[in-house]
């Protein structure tokens, strides 16, 4: 009996993700792959296949488009994430959410921790839950330790919107979707979002549907 898709060696799996040119498919909400704990990067891809993964991530971000993936999303389960935000905001967004462009990065084994107690809550989507959002209140302030590709040490402080990236994507290498840390009376479609809830904070969408904010 041939193996399952997602129980292949990793190598041979990423080898027929780039088979062919473009955006990988991204895996949606109901795949196992997405709630399994990712195994540690411990050189399953050689140097130039994980080159070639890297670019392939870098990619489907942009095609999505989205400001971060992780390798499950697209059936890996290795604990390999890219993130990348232009932060094409308007200024009251970028103030009250500490939105600032990121550069390119990837991030290996990455681990976070919060910074301090402050809380901030905003909606957030996901690339394998299409189609909604919802709030989710996260540190504000959180300490990342990982490698990047070169398994160079990365200890960094991030925060405001940044440092939900980090979080959001290092959560997938986990396991975790923003479903199971999001308030459940939040829960938009992109419709609602674009017709009621499109204020730079949900303090309108927390009053009328029913929820509390921290703080």
């Amino acid at each position: 009996m041939a193996a399952s898709r997602d129980r292949a060696p990793l190598a041979e799996l990423v080898e027929e993700l780039l088979a062919t040119d473009g955006p990988l498919p991204i895996v949606a909400a109901g795949d196992p792959v997405l709630r399994r704990a990712a195994e540690p990067f411990e050189g399953q891809l050689g140097p130039r296949l994980l080159a070639r993964f890297v670019e392939a991530l870098r990619i489907t971000m942009h095609a999505a488009p989205g400001v971060g993936l992780a390798a499950p999303q697209v059936g890996v389960g290795l604990r390999i994430a890219v993130i990348e935000d232009p932060a094409p905001v308007p200024e009251e967004v970028r103030l009250v959410r500490g939105r600032v462009p990121q550069p390119f990065r990837v991030l290996v084994n990455p681990s976070y921790a919060p910074v301090g107690g402050t809380r901030a809550a905003f909606f957030e989507g996901c690339l394998s839950v299409p189609g909604w959002q919802a709030v989710v209140a996260r540190p504000a302030e959180v300490r990342l330790t990982c490698e990047d590709e070169r398994g160079r040490a990365v200890d960094e402080v991030f925060t405001g919107w940044p440092a939900r990236i980090v979080q959001h994507e290092t959560d997938h290498l986990d396991g975790t979707l923003y479903l199971d840390r999001a308030e459940p009376r939040s829960l938009s479609s992109n419709e609602a979002m674009a017709r009621w809830w499109a204020q730079p904070t949900p303090q309108e969408a927390a009053a009328s549907l029913g929820f509390e904010l921290p703080g």
